[in-house]
């Protein structure tokens, strides 16, 4: 009775919040009928595109790059380029953009805002990012050179040969009319005053954009809500300016279970679905008048990843030496990667919907290798691996190291994730029964991101990665990559070591990027594929099925595990 109350309590909630705060829906306003409203688990860190490191953000919206990859055929496609050019040994590439392009402030969009948004912002040092490492080419990561060759044209010159060279022109394009000044001034603290820049603070107004829409308002805690640019190049074969939704919300909800009763009482028009609440929706199709898209595996990785920094900061080891000895150890990672039961993740967690997760490239991608077997659930063979390695067990079977340490670390994830906190739990348990002790916490995700990019205080954590078809990943594989979690480089870190796996796995990834034969590039990234499986930097979970729950008023959606419900948003049209 109690759990009725407390169901039926926020319903009215819920509903009392959509209709009493601004009301989103009036059917006398065209605006707020043709809306899609679709929910987040977090407020946005940032509103300046190249400092984002969040997943999902909102730049994909307000933003585009000279080429996008279509993810149902996987081939590229003109954005703010019209059109391109390779020359015949591919180490120049000439772009064409479109003409009248403009910023939603109404200034034009030129090839200058291309030079600097490469020149200037991506390959610029001091501003920390995600994405520069993808631009390093060769053993040496020199960046490509861009020059303008008129107002409408770009030409990029690259050193050598380099393969996912057109995947890294879907990078968003950014005013330079703008942002030009804040290159160029430094704070008080001797940062350039681009660092806080387009902060979360910022009037939505103040955020100049190139993308279909633009930012209306944003409540912290509530929603983001993006209307219409009326400076969108797109138009449809009529004539008609792109996109036909005139606004899309953001309801910020930091519960996968309030996020379900909203769709389910029609507050939402999308949803992610989990596996745990499929069967539940799939018998509410028709009543509910929506449609659950299932895309198979979903690009992406889940997976838990031990601490193998070796190094100081002031003096103090990051990670306790005690820790250090056990994650350091291949045997350790390997009897951990034994002791975890896939398969009841899958039944119990996912419900059936998902498979046992086996490489960091997606099983969709041609690149995927087929001969990775994984780590299948058994016990015998952890402990016979922590036996070898010296770890001993008590009578109560509590694992101990060769210097009598009782082996306990503490697993972190970010909380409000349904899915984790459950993949948490069941890890703790499953490692109880290898005699390893978890301390399974799940935090705040801006705590999390501190702990990971900044104090490197953790032993294990719990994540996921998005993924797409090419395989190239120069932040994660690369020893100084702003992604290479598992033993994260920085400048006031002393006695940091770098094993040779991971300089065979960098080697491995130039040559990968360099090799333009798709058949001896697979066979690069099979190679790789083999390193991590055996050196297990990442140990991967499940992956589960891409699966989105729509309304059918919304028209138009071609569904793919990569590119989502709404890929093609500015096609998309509601059914009035």
């Amino acid at each position: 009775m109690f759990r009725l109350i407390i169901l039926i309590l926020l319903i009215f909630l819920q509903t009392f919040i959509l209709s009493g705060c601004g009301s989103f829906i009036n059917k006398n306003n065209p605006a707020t009928t043709n809306q899609i409203v679709i929910s987040v688990l977090s407020d946005p860190k940032t509103f300046n595109a190249l400092l984002s490191k969040e997943s999902p953000n909102i730049f994909g919206y307000i933003y585009e790059g000279l080429l996008s990859e279509n993810p149902i055929t996987g081939k590229k496609e003109p954005k703010l380029a019209k059109s391109w050019e390779i020359s015949e040994d591919g180490l120049e590439i000439l772009f064409t953009l479109r003409d009248n392009l403009k910023w939603s402030d109404g200034q034009p969009i030129t090839a200058d805002d291309v030079v600097f948004t490469y020149n200037d912002l991506v390959f610029n040092e001091e501003i920390p990012s995600n994405i520069r490492d993808y631009f390093k080419i060769g053993k040496e990561g020199k960046f490509p050179m861009v020059k303008k060759v008129n107002e409408t044209q770009v030409k990029f010159t690259i050193s050598e040969p380099f393969a996912p060279f057109l995947d890294s022109t879907a990078q968003e394009i950014l005013p330079k009319h703008i942002l030009e000044p804040t290159i160029k001034q430094k704070d008080n603290n001797g940062k350039l005053l681009f660092l806080s820049t387009w902060g979360i603070d910022t009037p939505p107004e103040k955020i100049v954009v190139n993308g279909p829409y633009q930012l209306e308002s944003y409540s912290t805690s509530q929603r983001i809500i993006f209307k219409k640019n009326p400076y969108y190049w797109q138009k449809d074969d009529q004539g008609n300016q792109l996109p036909y939704i005139e606004r899309i919300i953001w309801q910020i909800v930091e519960n996968t279970e309030t996020s379900l009763l909203q769709f389910r009482s029609g507050s939402l028009d999308g949803i992610g679905i989990t596996p745990e609440y499929f069967s539940l929706l799939k018998k509410e199709e028709k009543r509910g008048d929506f449609t659950i898209y299932n895309g198979g595996a979903a690009y992406g990785t889940n997976f838990i990843a031990f601490n193998l920094n070796t190094g100081k900061r002031n003096g103090k080891s990051l990670v306790a030496p005690d820790k250090s000895r056990w994650f350091n150890n291949v045997n350790f990672r390997k009897a951990v990667a034994y002791g975890i039961d896939r398969q009841r993740m899958i039944n119990n967690i996912y419900r059936g919907l998902g498979e046992p997760q086996k490489s960091f490239i997606s099983v969709q991608s041609p690149y995927f290798n087929q001969e990775i077997k994984g780590y299948d659930y058994n016990i015998e063979k952890a402990k016979e691996l922590l036996l070898k390695s010296g770890f001993s067990y008590d009578q109560k079977g509590q694992l101990f190291d060769d210097q009598g340490k009782e082996i306990s670390f503490n697993l972190i994830t970010n909380a409000g994730n349904r899915v984790r906190e459950a993949l948490g739990s069941q890890i703790k348990q499953d490692l109880s029964k290898i005699g390893i002790k978890v301390n399974f916490t799940p935090i705040d995700f801006n705590v999390l991101v501190d702990k990971l990019d900044n104090t490197l205080d953790w032993d294990c954590h719990l994540l996921g990665l998005t993924g797409g078809n090419e395989p190239h990943a120069p932040n994660i594989w690369f020893t100084d990559g702003e992604l290479h979690l598992f033993n994260q480089g920085k400048k006031d870190v002393t006695n940091r070591q770098v094993s040779d796996w991971e300089k065979e796995i960098e080697k491995l990834s130039i040559a990968g990027a360099r090799e333009l034969n798709e058949e001896k590039r697979k066979e690069i990234y099979g190679q790789i594929q083999i390193i991590v499986e055996e050196q297990l930097p990442f140990i991967h979970l499940v992956n589960p099925y891409s699966l989105y729950g729509a309304k059918n008023k919304i028209k138009g959606i071609e569904y793919s595990a990569l590119g989502g419900a709404f890929w093609n948003f500015e096609k998309l049209k509601i059914k009035q």
